[in-house]
């Protein structure tokens, strides 16, 4: 495993780190606890994997107990993001499937629940500490910057960020956050069928040199293997909220893909190419593969030992992407400058 620092600080992380919610939800399939914990512990015993990212939206708080029930006693040599905005303690009723829940940026409520989340997670601090799927409001409001900085003096967190989302889109408030001052991590979407907007992302983050955290490296599944047109999924699975003409879409791309060479390499598979085209960007300090099994754990993982793509490799990706790919794939997707139905994939 390789590791990268985070731009203006000490903060270091494992090029690949492990998502939370792909075992701390039922969104993938996972539901036995524990496998989760044995993937989980797996990733740093076996695999190197220091980053763990999660939310307090996860399951209700789970995502951030599982880890202090998994990682209790290593601590110190995990590096652990969680997420913050969703008001998960005064909730009218049961969650309706994936749709988004109310959000609260208030100075109280930011204050509140990272208290919450240092309890659950078991900890003095928080490594970093992120607004979860932030509107433009909330990352203007004065109020949010004043109570990170308050948890920062206090030393209940260490550096405050964002994840943008839910879905992809969501171009300038990444940009807003990138280049707000106090942020040093921003998480975003991107992956070979999805490129947008994360290409005019790189530019500001290389301009403001700040580190970005890439999820979804694996576009649902439709960059490792995983995702079969024919097969059922069980109605809770995050795969059945995509758009199923974007997916046979994309399907068609990944087929074409595999017709060059460099997707078709002895040296490394086709999900290991997908996380190498998200670290060729230096602002990438990690990606976030979706871990289910012990075999895309081992896999995934591997991603790191891989040879880094050519400029080449990189050029030829670029211009399928700029070709013809883009326009293909948009016409199953919403305009990127409109902001997509809050109940898609991505958390």
């Amino acid at each position: 495993m390789k590791y990268r620092t985070m731009a203006g600080t000490n903060i270091q992380v494992s090029e690949i780190g492990f998502g939370v919610w792909s075992v701390a939800t039922k969104w993938w399939g996972v539901t036995d606890t524990g496998l989760a914990k044995k993937l989980l512990r797996s990733a740093y015993e076996d695999y190197g994997i220091t980053f763990f990212d999660t939310a307090d939206v996860y399951a209700q708080g789970w995502g951030e107990t599982i880890l202090a029930e998994t990682f209790s006693d290593i601590r110190d040599k995990i590096v652990i993001g969680t997420k913050f905005g969703y008001d998960i303690y005064n909730l009218p009723g049961e969650r309706q499937g994936h749709s988004e829940l109310p959000q609260n940026w208030s100075k109280e409520h930011i204050i509140y629940a990272c208290e919450q989340s240092l309890r659950r997670l078991g900890t003095e601090t928080i490594d970093l500490y992120q607004l979860h799927n932030p509107r433009m409001d909330a990352l203007c409001k004065d109020e949010v910057t004043e109570a990170l900085e308050r948890l920062k003096e206090a030393g209940k967190i260490r550096e405050y960020g964002a994840a943008i989302g839910p879905d992809i889109g969501w171009k300038d408030e990444a940009i807003a956050a990138i280049t707000n001052p106090g942020v040093k991590g921003v998480q975003i979407i991107n992956n070979i069928v999805e490129q947008e907007p994360a290409r005019d992302l790189f530019t500001v983050a290389d301009r403001e040199e700040r580190s970005l955290i890439v999820r979804v490296p694996h576009a649902s599944g439709l960059l490792d293997g995983t995702y079969d047109p024919q097969k059922h999924f069980d109605k809770t699975d995050h795969r059945n909220h995509r758009p199923l003409e974007w997916m046979k879409a994309g399907m068609e791309v990944v087929e074409h893909l595999k017709s060059y060479q460099m997707f078709n390499s002895e040296h490394r598979t086709l999900g290991q190419l997908a996380i190498q085209f998200s670290l060729y960007r230096p602002s990438v300090i990690t990606v976030l593969p979706n871990f289910t099994s012990e075999a895309n754990l081992k896999e995934f993982a591997a991603a790191s030992e891989t040879a880094p793509l050519t400029d080449a490799e990189f050029q030829l990706i670029d211009s399928l992407w700029t070709g013809g790919y883009h326009a293909r794939l948009a016409q199953h997707m919403s305009d990127s400058t409109n902001k997509p139905t809050p109940t898609l994939h991505h958390t």
